[in-house]
């Protein structure tokens, strides 16, 4: 396995994949913080667990390392400067308006250990963590019936949004929601203090602190040559453009083919519709087959971005750049519509391939797993019963940092 992030394909086959198991952070679910926090549902945090575990047996019974969020996040923070600097920029994310709050936070977490600092901010700071505290503002007097000082993650477990690795380097993103935007932070500082991680030869091409919005789900490496990218509900025209001139003027990637896919919660990120599964095989929701808006940037002698747009069918289209006599199209749900949608509401589409023609599902979603026997595609099925409610499957649960290249 080579050292380092390296990743020039969606189906080679995975040797190292970052996961975070769901938390405590998962039990501030309520009805009344469901929306702030961006989920539907909430889950049962036990069995949650338990779902998580079997998709990390999964990919260690296949030869995957499997590494956490919280333990490498750790391992970057062992310096107390490093240290000291995290949080205060953590707290800079957080939206804190008291100066008085501030500092008290930044008190409890640097009281802690690495690992308990890094779980105490997956899992929110309240104000009963803090004790007493006198602000000296408004603060002191507002009431407020929400517990937490600083906003728990309940959203990690979709470890695919904050960054993305691409070729030997990484996306670090600016996330689109303020409910999420923090889960990069910790990455950043993975990817900069952790040798374990990452290793100097490694390349950034997106930071959080960009000025719009990108997220790992939008973000799939077609092959050594091309990359794809969904303009989608949480992906900018500008973040797409800023990524696609970074990438294409420090890597050896040619192009960036951009799919413009519907703004809405159902269809939120590109992988919730279309994954890559073999050399020649995707699945797709059906409702994104139609007429589809696809555009084509590539870099000019200058080093200024040329945009073109792609007038064709996405069967002959993916033919075409991945130079293939042809691609099979894998519907979610078949032709039964009450069933594609359903499935891919619970992320039918949402394959992760962790070698060609080998992919995690979630077995709830039957009819789309049936049709992927039919065509070949040995499937790995995981239980989900709590783990769909975030929204989310195998796919947006794990970011790949090493594959191996394509023969």
């Amino acid at each position: 396995m080579k050292k380092g992030i390296h990743n020039y394909s969606e189906i080679g086959k995975l040797e190292r994949v970052l996961l975070h198991k769901p938390g405590r952070e998962i039990e501030a679910l309520t009805p009344s913080t469901m929306e702030r926090l961006l989920f539907d549902d909430v889950p049962y945090l036990r069995e949650a667990r338990k779902e998580h575990d079997e998709f990390a047996a999964i990919l260690r019974e296949n030869g995957v390392q499997v590494i956490y969020y919280e333990e490498e996040t750790a391992k970057a923070l062992r310096d107390d400067a490093v240290r000291e600097d995290f949080v205060n920029n953590m707290i800079a994310l957080s939206f804190i308006e008291s100066e008085g709050m501030k500092q008290a936070i930044r008190n409890f977490l640097m009281s802690l250990p690495p690992d308990k600092m890094v779980e105490e901010i997956i899992s929110g700071v309240k104000r009963d963590d803090l004790g007493e505290v006198k602000t000296g503002s408004l603060a002191d007097l507002a009431h407020t019936e929400y517990p937490f000082v600083m906003d728990p993650m309940p959203n990690l477990y979709f470890t695919r949004d904050p960054g993305a690795c691409i070729g030997d380097g990484i996306n670090i993103h600016h996330m689109h929601t303020p409910a999420r935007r923090r889960e990069s932070l910790l990455l950043k500082y993975m990817f900069e203090h952790d040798p374990d991680f990452a290793s100097s030869q490694n390349t950034q091409f997106y930071d959080i602190y960009d000025d719009y919005s990108i997220e790992g789900g939008d973000v799939l490496v077609l092959s050594k040559d091309m990359v794809a990218v969904g303009y989608s509900e949480r992906t900018t025209v500008a973040g797409i453009e800023n990524f696609a001139h970074n990438l294409l003027s420090n890597s050896d990637f040619k192009k960036v083919i951009v799919f413009d896919i519907p703004k809405c919660r159902a269809f939120m990120h590109l992988d919730t519709v279309f994954t890559m599964v073999d050399y020649d095989k995707f699945t797709i929701h059906p409702e994104i087959e139609g007429p589809l808006s696809v555009y084509e940037l590539t870099l000019n002698k200058d080093g200024t971005l040329r945009f073109n747009n792609v007038v064709d069918q996405l069967p002959r289209l993916l033919a075409r750049e991945l130079k293939l006599p042809a691609v099979d199209l894998i519907r979610c749900g078949g032709e039964d519509l009450i069933a594609a949608q359903r499935e891919q509401w619970n992320d039918g589409s949402n394959t992760l391939c962790i070698a060609p023609g080998t992919v995690v599902t979630y077995e709830r979603n039957y009819v789309t797993n049936d049709l992927l026997d039919r065509h070949g595609i040995k499937v790995l099925t995981i239980p989900s019963a709590e783990l769909s409610r975030g929204r989310g499957g195998p796919r947006c649960m794990s970011c790949p940092v090493n594959r191996q290249d394509l023969q």
